[in-house]
């Protein structure tokens, strides 16, 4: 894996995270409807949007060439379940005022990804990353156990993305035509929801141009940074793409706690501060490392 290559994956890790992170305001924009609503949009939308991106960049041979090859459809198709258990539960969450627990599910995650990429990728750890993940593994633990029960909605967001994840690395197909597949299969649960339940909003023709126009974006919100991600973890290792995570939840965090007043006690602060400083170890060890790379 060449210098290039890596750092155009740390890029493309970065945007990603960072436009996860400002997500929940579109979201909250569309609070006033139910969770299965804006997830039938964000399915909708996409596929126009990403069969546009696939035919101007003449990429729709190889989704051809993806749905010819049974094995990759099958792991597509595992995929996309969980791709579409993640959005949807990510949206409820957000519009119920439980964007914290949201948060929580994505620091998890990075840990779960430890344990999916030395499992599967055989990948490991040095001793500075190890602690990295033990402080986070301290924070972590410190507000699950505060909870008093089983955070099931930042389990089910952590465990559900962290296989996704790893399926999209392991599969042999580009980010945007593998998108484009799991997005073909959500599309007719998407259509048979609009025509058979026809929500509050479905009629786009009695709708006002600022509300039509903000479901029409869902396509945009969605594929522009899942595309970023599923590009990252084809260019960089999956426990450093791991760590890049904490900038979108440390994001949502903030907005969950400063501007949508969510509650905040010293245990979420404490677990917060512990999240940071693990990134810093790591950062520290991915910089310290890097210099001693030969440069090509």
């Amino acid at each position: 894996m060449n210098q290039k290559s890596v750092k155009s994956g740390v890029l493309f890790a970065i945007a990603a995270y960072v436009m996860w992170g400002l997500a929940p305001m579109y979201f909250k924009a569309l609070s006033e409807m139910a969770a299965p609503e804006i997830m039938m949009h964000r399915v909708f939308w996409s596929v126009p949007v990403l069969f546009f991106l696939l035919l101007v960049r003449r990429k729709l041979g190889q989704v051809t060439a993806a749905i010819l090859n049974s094995k990759i459809l099958v792991v597509l198709f595992i995929s996309g379940f969980l791709l579409a258990i993640n959005w949807l539960l990510f949206i409820w969450a957000v519009n119920n005022g439980r964007m914290l627990e949201s948060s929580l599910g994505y620091f998890i995650n990075p840990l779960i990804n430890v344990v999916l990429a030395r499992l599967f990728l055989g990948e490991t750890l040095t001793k500075m990353q190890s602690l990295a993940v033990l402080v986070v593994f301290i924070g972590v633990a410190n507000l699950v156990i505060s909870y008093g029960q089983l955070p099931w909605v930042s389990l089910v967001l952590a465990l559900t993305f962290s296989c996704y994840g790893l399926l999209r690395k392991k599969v042999a197909v580009e980010s945007m035509p593998g998108l484009f597949i799991e997005s073909l299969y959500m599309f007719p649960f998407a259509v048979i929801y609009w025509c058979l339940v026809q929500p509050e909003h479905s009629n786009l023709f009695i709708n006002d141009i600022e509300l039509n126009s903000l479901l029409m974006l869902a396509g945009v919100i969605t594929t522009v940074p899942l595309l970023c991600f599923t590009a990252a973890a084809r260019r960089i290792r999956y426990t450093t793409l791991g760590f890049f995570q904490y900038i979108g939840p440390s994001i949502m965090f903030v907005l969950a706690v400063g501007i949508y007043g969510e509650p905040i006690d010293n245990t979420k602060i404490f677990t917060f501060m512990c999240v940071w400083a693990a990134l810093v170890i790591y950062v520290y060890d991915l910089l310290r490392v890097y210099k001693h790379v030969p440069k090509v």
